[in-house]
């Protein structure tokens, strides 16, 4: 099940499940993977970004991602 998804700078996507793992099906260009992952993902999942300017991730709500 996922539970974290990031996007990267360069709008790659990582998504990771609840053990920390890597989901592959679900990685790739954010455009490619965006409409899967938002069907897919629970209420409960995690939707950051990572900032090439901010060290921190951002967490935003799955209608913003």
């Amino acid at each position: 099940m996922i539970k974290t998804i990031i996007r990267c700078p360069n709008n790659m996507v990582m998504v990771f499940d609840q053990k920390g793992e890597q989901i592959p099906q679900y990685q790739g260009q954010y455009e490619e993977v965006k409409g899967s992952i938002l069907k897919d993902a629970p209420l409960t999942a995690a939707f950051t970004h990572l900032s090439d300017t901010q060290p921190e991730w951002r967490q935003f709500p799955r209608e913003g991602w």
